[in-house]
């Protein structure tokens, strides 16, 4: 019987031992405390966090060795965590405790234990979350500048917008009028301009003065406020030149450039553009500066491609560029005329990522020649958008018709 009394004895010590070593790895600390919180056993982790010897700790008051506050409060030993699980009125709270110079915040939770005697005993469960407190209000303080942020960035966008949508209204407002196309008695003319969801450069014109009519087309690099801007500046220095009757396609094109150029630097800006102008009299077309392809197209449908990139050089990227200018002469009979557009044509891509083309731009035109320039320029415009499909529309579609009548 002794015999089996000590192997049992030895057994239980085992298992002890076990749990002893199990509950000292884990990372909350344990305390065990009678009904007057004497400290009856505790485990490795609860020796670290009060920073004492483990032998000083047991048979000590918890109430001594745990002094906590409570939102900056002292903590009184009618409230404290012990004296409420003893009492079965307790739920899990966060304390401060302030055992070294950086105090820490403490999860406490516990379970009164009655035994048959009528004893009682409290087991907490006492968990460091200082880092997890400083990272939620380190979350805090960050989602609170996130929304600050935000706020900032609706109001800048309000403002944005506003600016932008002031900047397309002007566009819009000087680009020529169909009373002022239909002015012009010798060419059939029509024109079109969308713009992209936001502010673009496309820039067109048809100014008469005297017997000669001017055409400008243009694109502006980019986006934007700038770029929109940018176009309204060169609009207004091709109707001073035209006004101005300079007809020397190197002097016009040179000084529209330096005024551009002087701007550019001016506002800081890394924005340029391409410009064709082309001016026409009596069957006479000349075309200079730097655009896309113009086409020149015959009455009977035959479409003649200009290369354009040996007329001129971007306008807005140094302030001399006279020596890159050059012009193109061309006769237009009856029936003959010129299709002139912007890369938001031929680069308008559907949602496979298809360009539209120049090859189909010119199908098209050919097809539809013998018709009005307005029903050409309708056709276009919707073969155009048909391609597109329900792809979002990322630049200006620009296009401009003019028959030789």
């Amino acid at each position: 019987m002794e015999r089996d009394l000590a192997i049992i004895v030895r057994e239980l010590r085992a298992t002890l031992g076990k749990m002893e070593l199990a509950l000292g790895s884990i990372d909350e600390a344990i305390v065990w405390t009678g009904e007057d919180a004497t400290i009856q056993w505790c485990n490795t982790r609860f020796d670290q966090l009060v920073d004492k010897l483990h032998i000083a700790i047991l048979g000590n008051s918890l109430l001594e060795l745990l002094p906590l506050t409570c939102q900056g409060d002292p903590v009184t030993t009618a409230n404290h965590p012990v004296v409420a699980v003893l009492q079965n009125a307790y739920k899990t709270t966060e304390y401060e405790f302030h055992p070294f110079d950086r105090p820490l915040i403490l999860e406490i939770s516990g379970a009164c234990l009655e035994f048959k005697t009528g004893e009682r005993a409290a087991v907490l469960t006492i968990r460091d979350v200082t880092e997890r407190k400083r990272m939620e209000e380190t979350l805090i303080l960050a989602n609170q500048e996130i929304t600050a942020l935000n706020r900032k960035l609706e109001a800048e966008n309000l403002r944005m917008s506003a600016e932008l949508d002031v900047t397309r209204k002007l566009q819009q407002m000087i680009l020529p009028r169909s009373e002022e196309l239909a002015a012009i008695t010798s060419l059939d003319i029509a024109g079109f301009m969308e713009p992209a969801d936001e502010v673009g450069g496309d820039y067109y014109d048809v100014l008469q003065c005297d017997e000669v009519i001017t055409i400008g087309i243009g694109d502006v690099t980019g986006h934007g406020l700038e770029s929109g801007i940018l176009m309204v500046m060169t609009q207004t220095a091709v109707r001073t030149l035209s006004e101005m009757r300079e007809a020397d396609p190197v002097k016009f094109l040179d000084t529209l450039n330096r005024a551009i150029y002087q701007n550019i630097q001016r506002m800081n800006s890394d924005r340029s553009l391409t410009l064709a102008i082309l001016n026409y009299a009596d069957h006479q077309l000349s075309i200079s500066g730097q655009h896309e392809e113009t086409l020149i197209v015959r009455a009977n449908g035959v479409i003649e491609r200009i290369n354009t990139k040996n007329l001129g050089f971007p306008i807005g990227l140094d302030d001399a560029i006279a020596p890159f200018i050059s012009h193109a002469s061309i006769r237009l009979e009856s029936g003959d005329g010129i299709v002139l557009y912007t890369d938001g044509i031929t680069e308008a891509e559907n949602l496979a990522g298809e360009q539209y083309g120049i090859e189909r731009l010119c199908g098209t035109v050919a097809q539809n020649w013998q018709a009005t320039a307005e029903e050409i320029k309708q056709r276009v415009i919707a073969d155009v958008h048909h391609h597109i499909g329900e792809q979002k529309i990322f630049d200006d579609i620009t296009l401009l018709v003019l028959k030789q009548k």
